[in-house]
């Protein structure tokens, strides 16, 4: 007996569609993954994801399309955010099934970052302990608006450009744990290896501000450290 066509359930698989077909292209994960650190005009997004404009704006159209980016008008620019802390929660569960499913995503990771002691990382579960004791000083290797836009409480906001020049900053009787965006940037790789370098005990946090967005745990915000 053939069963009959239910076409309310087509209608909500294609709306689910919509997300899939939004981000089906490289460079639209990218630009959510950037917006994940904090809002950005197109011309930022563009530098950041090496894209044109004119693509970088075509990308964040499907974005917008699809809801998962807002804009807000800010002087001359538009700036983009991500709609809401759900989507950054996709991006970490979708990231976190590539790297169970696809073998490849080691691979690339172990290519582009090397295997050293940089890549074995402090958990964040850890680190938290490791700060609510006094443990450690905990460095945001990010841009500052970055830093402003979102950081994890306790940090210092240390961008890599200016790390050499302000070492004298951080403390040298304690380990020093630096972070950036993610699993994936090399910053916080690159800030530990100058810091092993120059004489401190320094480790890595593997995970980014999304991803302690994404547990639920609390993130700092403005310009310095919470207390």
């Amino acid at each position: 007996m053939t069963r009959p066509k239910n076409p309310h359930k087509d209608a909500i698989y294609e709306q689910f569609a919509r997300i899939g077909k939004a981000i089906s292209a490289p460079k639209r994960l990218q630009l959510i993954d950037v917006l994940s650190q904090g809002p950005r005009t197109v011309e930022a997004l563009a530098e950041q994801a090496d894209l044109s404009l004119a693509n970088a704006s075509q990308h964040l159209q499907v974005l917008r399309a699809a809801r998962l980016v807002e804009t807000e008008k800010k002087g001359l620019y538009v700036e983009y955010r991500l709609a809401d802390a759900e989507v950054g929660r996709f991006f970490v569960a979708l990231r976190s099934l590539a790297e169970a499913r696809l073998a490849e995503v080691e691979q690339i990771t172990r290519d582009v970052l090397g295997a050293g002691d940089a890549m074995e990382p402090i958990e964040g579960e850890e680190l938290r302990r490791r700060i609510k004791r006094g443990e450690v000083t905990v460095v945001d290797v990010r841009p500052p608006e970055e830093f402003r836009a979102g950081h994890v409480p306790g940090a210092i906001s240390l961008p890599l450009a200016e790390l050499h020049k302000r070492l004298g900053e951080l403390p040298n009787d304690r380990e020093i744990v630096a972070y950036c965006r993610g699993p994936y940037c090399v910053m916080a790789v690159e800030a530990v290896a100058l810091l092993r370098k120059k004489g401190f005990r320094a480790r890595r946090m593997e995970e980014g501000v999304v991803d302690w967005r994404a547990r639920g745990w609390r993130v700092a915000t403005g310009e310095g450290a919470a207390r």
